[in-house]
């Protein structure tokens, strides 16, 4: 009796222990669209709230059934300034000649605190998929899962992750292929991009959340530079609702005498080895206003992420936008979007 009794255990023990380490490993699971390397974004965005975040980074999935992330974070619980990025635009970048209210100002390129340097965050996941659905779970301390819909490009070279649900975020988009995350393309490939780039955005700013579809990105606008090469350069000569004097400009701004209702933009490229860019921009009145050269305040940082096809050709981006008021929440404006040629 004691004998079948041990034997009995004995398999017990083998059954409990061919369960966890069943468990523990990660099963082979299709990667989403076939496609292994992806950027990111995504965010919480809620109009009450002022503990909002946005996380801009790359999801790498292995056919064994686990994903690895490594993001940057921006939080209002933790407001940061902006980072000069060391760029700065040569003459030849202007947009026209003339008086300052006319063309690019030579400055200094900002982007979010921390973009310039390695990612804040590393993790691990699992990920299952079924059908078109990609469901991921993150081992962290608390519950972290994602869940994605997934669809390829009418060429097969790249998938796009649609947003579907999250324990912790409320929007995102993303988008991937097999490029490795070392392969970018140079600003004068992105000018010269023939497709029809489209922005898709969720915002948020003063308790208000603000979604906006199908704008179009006029990359070919935009002006190169003959020694600045990492960078391009887009005076918008007016703006219709910006940059109007009930929007910080009430001697200079659009409406009134002087009429200035232009904006100064920048798009640089942050890293010679992965994916990263940078768009800046801020309405040209405001620094007038303010008696400056290069406007200090509330201007409009996003870091970016090359979206890049399997054949290393470049489709867009997508972007966060971390652009923090000093001391007051309200102020902040936090979005995150995509501006791509497949939406």
């Amino acid at each position: 009796m004691r004998a079948v009794l041990t034997a009995m255990l004995a398999t017990l023990i083998l059954l409990a222990t061919g369960a966890s380490s069943a468990s523990a490993a990660p099963s082979r699971s299709p990667l989403p669209g076939g496609k292994a390397n992806f950027v990111i974004t995504q965010g919480f965005l809620r109009a009450a709230s002022t503990q909002n975040w946005v996380r801009l980074g790359t999801y790498q999935f292995k056919a064994n059934g686990t994903v690895s992330a490594n993001t940057y974070l921006w939080w209002q619980r933790n407001p940061e300034g902006r980072q000069a990025t060391g760029v700065v635009p040569d003459s030849s970048c202007s947009t026209k000649a003339g008086s300052s209210s006319s063309r690019v100002r030579a400055c200094n390129v900002l982007t979010a605190s921390g973009f310039t340097g390695a990612p804040d965050e590393s993790r691990t996941g699992t990920y299952t998929t079924a059908g078109n659905v990609v469901s991921i779970r993150w081992k962290i301390a608390q519950t972290w899962t994602e869940k994605w819909h997934v669809r390829l490009s009418p060429d097969g070279k790249l998938a796009q992750l649609q947003f579907a649900d999250s324990t912790l975020a409320t929007h995102g988009y993303g988008y991937g292929s097999n490029a490795p995350f070392t392969t970018r393309r140079a600003m004068s490939s992105v000018r010269a991009f023939a497709g029809t780039l489209k922005q898709d955005l969720v915002s948020w700013s003063g308790h208000r959340i603000v979604k906006s579809d199908g704008q179009v990105f006029k990359q070919s606008s935009f002006r190169s530079c003959a020694t600045t090469t990492w960078c391009l350069t887009y005076l918008q000569p007016s703006s219709p609702g910006a940059c109007q004097k009930s929007g910080g400009c009430p001697t200079v701004g659009g409406g009134t005498r002087k009429n200035v209702s232009s904006i100064q933009y920048y798009l640089v490229k942050v890293s010679n080895h992965d994916r990263r860019d940078t768009l800046w921009h801020w309405c040209t009145c405001l620094a007038m206003e303010s008696k400056q050269f290069c406007y200090s305040g509330n201007s409009h940082i996003k870091p970016l992420l090359q979206i890049i096809d399997d054949k290393g050709a470049f489709r867009g981006w997508v972007g966060a936008e971390a652009s923090f008021y000093p001391g007051a929440r309200p102020k902040d404006m936090m979005a995150v979007f995509r501006t791509a040629d497949f939406r």
